[in-house]
């Protein structure tokens, strides 16, 4: 899989007119924190909550005329899957959605009202796709892979564009790291426009794939448990580990009570409703995983379809 620069203007162009230019906000607590300058890209504020819709409509904005007319499929933990619908629905197109079980009922519900068919299936998002897969050579469909897609990661990659576009000298990213779709994106971006700017991962200790792959320089088995940033939760795959063995610096892995944290600082600093998914760089920061001191850090908000109720027992818990 090859992506360039050029690849991800072209995706930006298709898709500027119908998403958000989302905020690039600086933050001035966890800045006095942190002894650096830290700035928020605020992808929670996107349609559908989530950076999702960026890749979802450039691939769907690329299918020929039989393609959109048979539909398009998707597995998804919840986040790409509310990106589908919205970007099928966009084009008139029919859209199916495979989601494990445990999805949260917020984003079930938001794929019901976005018009798309909702099929539950699986313990996790491996089990999903396999069965997406399935139904999608059955019926025909377009399967619109979560992260391992070039058209999905150079949607992915605007982001990264948007934020050096408008501030070119950041010295450090950290991307949340789920199935690798979204740092593989800004990595691109970012490393193009500035090769000296560090694109860190981050992962929860409970699904930690790239941190033990980045490492060994291959995929390598991990074990996985149940964690609250659920969107990041399941494997990654050979192109995208390539992607990052080229552009990503390194990947960094935070625990759940660290994530709960920073969601819960989140709501009471900025009263942002933000995911675990979105909130792990924050707990990297908070709790010194990584030394940003004196650094111009650009810290990705990747999401905030968080159940209220999950919410504000977090914020209980840690207050």
């Amino acid at each position: 899989m090859k992506i360039n620069l050029h690849d991800i203007f072209l995706a930006n162009q298709r898709i500027k007119d119908f998403t958000l230019k989302t905020p690039l906000s600086h933050s001035y607590s966890l800045s006095l924190l942190s002894e650096s300058e830290i700035w928020f890209k605020l992808e929670n504020l996107q349609k559908t909550g989530s950076f999702k819709i960026r890749g979802a409509l450039n691939k769907i904005t690329l299918l020929n005329e039989t393609e959109k007319k048979k539909g398009v499929i998707t597995a998804s933990a919840g986040n790409h899957a509310q990106g589908v619908a919205l970007a099928a629905k966009h084009f008139g197109v029919l859209a199916k959605v495979v989601v494990p079980k445990d999805t949260p009922d917020t984003k079930k519900n938001s794929i019901k009202k976005l018009g798309a068919e909702l099929i539950i299936h699986g313990a996790n998002y491996d089990e999903a796709e396999l069965h997406a897969y399935s139904l999608s050579e059955k019926l025909g469909m377009t399967f619109i892979h979560a992260f391992e897609d070039k058209d999905v990661i150079c949607g992915q990659g605007t982001i990264g564009l948007e934020c050096l576009l408008e501030k070119p000298d950041f010295d450090i990213i950290l991307v949340p790291a789920g199935g690798g779709g979204l740092i593989s994106g800004i990595a691109v971006a970012a490393k193009s426009i500035n090769p000296n700017i560090k694109v860190i991962g981050i992962q929860s200790e409970a699904s930690p794939p790239w941190y033990y792959s980045f490492k060994a320089k291959k995929l390598v088995d991990v074990t996985y448990k149940k964690s609250i940033a659920d969107v990041l939760h399941g494997g990654i795959g050979k192109e995208n580990l390539k992607l990052a063995l080229n552009y990503i610096d390194d990947f960094i892995l935070v625990t759940e009570k660290e994530i709960e944290k920073a969601m819960s600082w989140l709501a009471t600093e900025y009263h942002y409703m933000v995911e675990g998914s979105g909130a792990v760089g924050i707990a990297a920061i908070l709790n010194k995983k990584i030394d940003v001191k004196n650094k111009k850090v650009l810290n990705v908000i990747s999401g905030g379809n968080v159940d209220a109720k999950v919410l504000a027992n977090i914020i209980t818990s840690n207050n």
